[in-house]
């Protein structure tokens, strides 16, 4: 394929800063050769690279006396996103890892693709106590890394706006709501298992045994998220968020995300 493609983030507030806009930048200049631009969503872009393409952070457009943003992320599904209407896009969160070739996420057929999220954490077998929710929650998607064409899925936007409080109240977290009107709409599909990897549960050896070995890479991972405890920042830092998990030498790791 030689059409330009987008690679998208986020950044607003303090919580994340230019720094690691400009790693994840780097990450995926390393490993995307085909023609993209990489494109920064933030309401401060001091400090970020020139290579990035900074843009104003999209408004959610809720309606008055609505002041919930926590389910900003689903402002990606406007039609008018940044002037990329109809074209490719890849978003990734800021707090991951590139760690091979991105072009196999633009690759597949189809408009939307996204990563189960069932499939970056252990089998919960007390979920199946109740079916229909371990059915729905087998459905959902992990908002970390997904790919859509801009503008094609307003559908997701049009549902909460038209009612903020419902959608807050009948679903937990915005990934939920969103990977319910994806799979209303026949737009849901996961990535091939094993190419988004978690490194609590897919890197660091199960319980104690992270003692006696180092966490490693899987083999075909492409990208490492870090769902759940420990956050990125913890595992850096070299904590692994309780007693019976070691961080043990990422020197793979650490030298993936620093570049």
């Amino acid at each position: 394929m030689s059409d330009m493609v987008n690679v998208i983030c986020m950044k607003w507030g303090t919580l994340y800063g230019a720094a690691d806009v400009n790693r994840l930048y780097r990450q995926v200049r390393r490993h995307l050769d085909r023609p993209h631009r990489f494109v920064c969503l933030t309401d401060n872009p001091r400090g970020i690279d020139p290579g990035v393409t900074c843009l104003p952070l999209p408004d959610l457009g809720l309606p008055d006396g609505h002041r919930d943003t926590r389910w900003r992320k689903l402002a990606l599904f406007r039609r008018d996103l940044g002037g990329m209407t109809g074209q490719t896009a890849l978003f990734l969160d800021l707090d991951l890892v590139v760690v091979d070739d991105l072009s196999p996420f633009f690759d597949l057929p189809g408009r939307f693709y996204i990563i189960r999220d069932d499939d970056l954490f252990r089998a919960k077998p007390l979920r199946k106590v109740n079916p229909q929710r371990d059915r729905f929650l087998h459905s959902v998607g992990n908002s970390s890394v997904f790919r859509f064409v801009v503008g094609a899925h307003g559908y997701i936007l049009d549902a909460y706006l038209a009612d903020p409080s419902a959608a807050t109240a009948h679903y937990e977290i915005s990934q939920q709501f969103q990977s319910a009107q994806l799979a209303a709409h026949g737009d849901l599909d996961y990535w091939p298992e094993g190419w988004v990897v978690s490194f609590k549960n897919d890197c660091v050896p199960l319980g104690l045994r992270s003692y006696f070995a180092d966490p490693g890479l899987p083999r075909g991972a492409r990208i490492v998220a870090f769902a759940g405890a420990p956050k990125m920042e913890d595992v850096f830092a070299g904590r692994g968020n309780t007693w019976y998990r070691k961080i043990g030498r990422i020197d793979w790791l650490r030298a993936a995300w620093q570049g």
